[in-house]
């Protein structure tokens, strides 16, 4: 199938080949995954059957009810750039008891426990099959980075060793052009972390990449993810990597997309510092992307924390009202 995107397979795939793509694009798709067999039929199953719940069910599990941002989400309940998107989604992070937060490291507020609908029990079932095997293929890329960065194997284990992962379920029903002529599923945006793997429903359109001043369309290719850099890898690289933007445009009416992204992040508290590239990466890299209403930070924490404070603002002034319009929380720009 011809794509405007590289295609690579995990078991042949080398760190040279992956940086040469990721300076270009940020975005590939990858084949050679290894998953269980029927694994995507469950999950693909699973996603129809959660958004086919009465809406007492979910809202029973809605986000405002989190402190830690895990739920689902409401059509229209998300901001992009102070936009509203028009999806909805059910977002579930690493299964782990709430900690204390501080003005000094306040990203702690995003650890803690999922909601999980009691309508759905099978659910949970799935999703942790196949974040295990999501990470196993992550942990594979995130190795390939570091051998194609001149780093050693092991440079990003210790910042992986508890990650900080996030898994969205998300439905974008299809909408007329009446009712908003822009289409946003989802807004222009960079991923804050570090590496997303996406899986799409075969059929599934809407995801866009910008590529120079025109936007491309990402389809899904049936046995592959599509695999996307985020803004903690261009930070790690002074610039070499850059986060690539990208968007969702609504589907049609009598259409529907589905899509699944896992981010998989270094943990909370890490700080992923410049890389000391070899001389000829080195010289490639023009620095980090400076824009005063996107910081990017170096600690994952805080680079995460700015993105659900502005996405989700209603959960924050319910349970974070101190956070409510800081910029940045605390900390600055590198």
């Amino acid at each position: 199938m011809p794509t405007a995107l590289p295609v690579f397979d995990l078991t042949e795939l080398t760190g040279p080949a992956l940086i040469r793509a990721c300076r270009q694009e940020g975005f590939f798709y990858l084949a050679g995954l290894g998953l269980p067999d029927g694994l995507v039929t469950e999950l693909s199953a699973v996603a129809r059957d959660f958004f086919a719940l009465p809406e007492q069910d979910k809202r029973a599990i809605e986000m405002t009810h989190s402190p830690h941002f895990r739920g689902w989400t409401r059509l229209g309940g998300e901001l992009t750039l102070g936009h509203q998107d028009w999806r909805e989604q059910i977002d579930i992070g690493a299964q782990r008891p709430a900690r204390p937060a501080s003005d000094d490291e306040p990203w702690w507020i995003l650890e803690g426990p999922n909601l999980w609908p009691a309508a759905l029990p099978q659910l949970r079932d799935v999703v942790d099959r196949w974040q295990r095997e999501l990470e196993r293929i992550a942990r594979v890329l995130v190795t390939r980075f570091a051998l194609g960065l001149g780093q050693p194997a092991d440079a990003f284990d210790e910042a992986f060793a508890r990650p900080s992962t996030l898994l969205k379920i998300v439905r974008y029903p299809g909408r007329p052009a009446h009712e908003d002529p822009v289409r946003q599923g989802v807004g222009a945006h960079n991923d804050s972390g570090f590496l997303t793997l996406l899986y799409a429903q075969p059929g599934s359109r809407g995801l866009q990449v910008r590529r120079d001043d025109h936007w491309v369309d990402v389809p899904p290719i049936p046995d592959t993810l599509i695999v996307n850099i985020g803004e903690l890898l261009e930070v790690a690289t002074d610039g070499l990597l850059r986060a690539t933007m990208h968007r969702v445009i609504s589907p049609l009416p009598g259409t529907t997309r589905i899509s699944v992204p896992y981010f998989f992040n270094p943990a909370l508290g890490a700080r992923l510092s410049r890389l000391p590239l070899p001389p000829d990466l080195a010289a490639l890299a023009p620095g980090i992307t400076r824009d005063e209403a996107n910081v990017l930070h170096d600690r994952y924490g805080l680079n995460a924390l700015k993105s659900r404070l502005r996405a989700h603002p209603d959960v924050a002034t319910r349970h974070h009202p101190h956070l409510v319009g800081v910029p940045t929380p605390v900390g600055g720009q590198r």
